[in-house]
């Protein structure tokens, strides 16, 4: 049975910080590309970061471009989310999502078929 769990949310002023982790388990951590996810209250999903399996290609939405960091450790199968700098606008549900197709293709999320159950992060003004 294949578990995403996240966990780091929570409630930070604006400007502060929060690390995201995704714990992954029945699934071979090291050959999917995993990503994360948002979605605030009356929005779309959208994406924010995306991992390839090896770690080494990454890309970012461009909203959080040069304030969020993703990374991931195989050893531990846990995937994170370093954010700084918060804004209000980054309030929202987080959800860690995997990919089998361990290379970078798109921002899209229609190749990711494990999702987790999501954290919640709200930034307060």
């Amino acid at each position: 049975q294949v578990q995403l769990v996240e966990s780091g949310g929570g409630l930070v002023q604006a400007g502060g910080s929060l690390r995201l982790s995704c714990v992954t388990s029945g699934l071979t951590f090291s050959g999917y590309r995993m990503g994360w996810f948002r979605q605030a209250p009356g929005k779309e999903r959208e994406f924010v970061a995306t991992i390839t399996s090896s770690g080494r290609t990454t890309d970012y939405a461009d909203s959080v471009k040069g304030r969020f960091t993703i990374s991931r450790d195989n050893a531990k199968n846990t995937v994170y989310l370093q954010m700084n700098s918060l804004k209000a606008d980054d309030t929202a549900v987080y959800r860690c999502a995997a990919d089998p197709n361990g290379y970078y293709s798109d921002r899209g999320s229609t190749s990711y078929n494990y999702w987790g159950q999501g954290t919640q992060v709200t930034v307060s003004a």
